[in-house]
């Protein structure tokens, strides 16, 4: 059976550990480098309520068929919580390799977790020497009593390939299509050039089956390898990947030096990175925009100065009509929830909310409610609904 909801909530395991946030200062360095300049703002049309703390969340998830949601903390927490209850640690989550941008990530659920209880998470693993690489996995989420929460039969499934040096741009956000596949972001590791080579899956986005097999329809299936793997190519650090209501993905990245983007993921493009980018490289080098270079594929949305893109959310609920279709990203830098315009294939900026805080991550709950996560050590959970 499963666990009882009062036993649940008589839980003191705490979710609001206190720590230094150390373990932000690969991407507090790259803040650092990008100009502080004013950004534009507007009123805000929702009343913000604080639900719980955590320990530099990453990453959340709601667990269908239950007033639950699982939340990732980088030092490598899982946790199960409902509301301002006390969390419970989730047992079975892999040993994860801590350090600048990398941690435990992304926590998402099967499409069909009514049935088969899968959750995926990514995290970032050691190689030899000092390499790292990012991992998604996979086990059956078991809640039954009287034992704690856990993942059964936990494995990998996908790995970044090579592993490289260097503690930055894993990206590792994971999305399941209305295909069934599952799609994977994968940052080029701040080695600029894999992003282009279709011998390496860094700088990509992947598309996958759900047990980590390449489907047969992939736009390079025919060359094997990695390349196999490969949806598109030429990205640089793509922290948010989503689904909108017409099946369409969509994708945000940080830039370098400027040129944050969202971009309209489309089968077997390029996106140009690190040929072209509407930003420069943090030593001086310019870097060409993209009109220089039709070939590859220009963002539909770009940002410089720029707002270190966390999270995306693409809102589908009832709770905030007018923002039905709308892309919502988190902003590190910009410290604010952006709100990006979505009209078919086409993107424009919308709304720049100052939340006075670095927002890692945006996800829509069940109740059409906005819940934001903070970055850092005691970053809080937010919800957001309507102002009166």
């Amino acid at each position: 059976m499963r666990l009882p909801l009062a036993a649940f909530l008589l839980t003191v395991a705490g979710c609001g550990a206190s720590g230094q946030s150390g373990g932000n200062a690969g991407m507090a360095v790259e803040d650092a480098a990008r100009a502080a300049q004013p950004r534009t703002t507007f009123g805000k049309p929702f009343v913000t309520t604080a639900v719980a703390t955590f320990d530099q969340p990453w990453a959340m998830t709601f667990v269908p068929g239950t007033p639950f949601h699982l939340v990732t903390e980088k030092g490598g927490r899982l946790l199960m919580a409902q509301g301002g209850a006390a969390a419970r640690p989730v047992a079975g989550v892999p040993q994860v390799a801590t350090g600048g941008q990398g941690g435990l990530g992304d926590v998402v659920v099967h499409p069909n977790f009514r049935q088969n209880r899968m959750v995926y998470l990514s995290y970032v693993e050691a190689g030899p020497g000092r390499t790292k690489g990012a991992v998604v996995g996979r086990g059956r989420l078991v809640t039954d009593a009287p034992g704690d929460p856990r993942l059964e039969g936990f494995a990998p499934i996908w790995r970044q390939s090579p592993k490289v040096t260097g503690n930055g741009h894993f990206g590792h956000r994971i999305a399941f299509g209305p295909d069934g596949m599952m799609y994977i972001s994968s940052g080029e590791r701040e080695k600029f050039t894999p992003a282009q080579d279709r011998a390496q899956n860094l700088g990509k986005i992947l598309r996958l089956t759900d047990t980590g097999a390449v489907p047969r329809d992939n736009p390079f299936a025919a060359q094997g390898g990695v390349a196999a793997q490969i949806w598109t190519l030429g990205h640089r650090n793509p922290l948010g990947i989503a689904f909108d209501a017409q099946g369409r993905l969509w994708e945000q990245e940080m830039g370098p030096k400027g040129g944050d983007e969202v971009n309209l993921v489309v089968k077997g493009r390029n996106y140009g990175y690190p040929i072209v980018s509407n930003g420069d490289h943090y030593d001086g080098r310019v870097i060409p925009d993209h009109p220089t270079r039709p070939e590859f594929e220009a963002p539909k949305v770009s940002w410089n100065p720029v707002i270190s893109p966390a999270g995306l959310m693409i809102y589908s609920g009832d709770l905030f009509p007018q923002w039905k279709g709308s892309a919502f990203i988190g902003g590190l830098s910009a410290q604010a929830l952006i709100r990006v315009r979505l009209n078919g294939t086409q993107a424009t900026k919308a709304d720049q909310f100052p939340m006075g805080a670095r927002i890692r991550e945006v996800e829509q709950g069940s109740d059409g409610a906005i819940y934001v996560l903070e970055d850092g050590a005691k970053g809080r959970l937010l919800k957001l609904t309507p102002a009166a």
